[in-house]
């Protein structure tokens, strides 16, 4: 499972910043990132968000003022955040965090790509998923 390799980096702070709705964190190889809230949300690792296998993956949108009202350790390896729009099942690793905050700009890159070919902004509410959702099976 990702997150429980001796090589991973542990974190050492972790700060939820609600003014600026970003999630600081700070590992033990004086790696030290500030994630947005919607960066996490859009980004989320759960099912709902992930999907099942590739090309499953359910774009977000509408979370630019998203924001975390719970954080609970899971075990000695991840976080589990509950979003202030009711979402509560990503379980975020130090090993998914630490990527999240290396690689965020190009994810915002990415992010910003997707809703520019669904055309779509990043305010634009949600859009209820038709037969079954993500999680429907085939």
């Amino acid at each position: 499972m990702a997150g429980l390799d001796s090589q991973t980096p542990q974190p050492t702070d972790l700060t939820l910043h609600q003014a600026t709705r970003a999630l600081e964190i700070a590992f033990d190889d004086g790696a030290r990132f500030r994630i947005p809230f919607e960066l996490l949300r859009v980004y989320s690792p759960s099912a709902e968000v992930q999907g099942h296998g590739p090309g499953q993956e359910v774009l977000q949108t509408g979370k630019r003022e998203v924001g975390i009202v719970d954080l609970v350790a899971v075990g000695r390896y991840a976080v589990q955040p509950t979003f202030s729009d009711g979402h509560d099942t990503g379980i975020y690793s130090w090993a998914y965090l630490y990527e999240l905050g290396a690689t965020q700009t190009e994810l915002w890159r990415r992010y910003e790509e997707r809703l520019q070919q669904a055309g779509l902004d990043r305010d634009a509410p949600m859009i209820a998923a038709g037969g079954g959702g993500a999680c429907s099976k085939h």
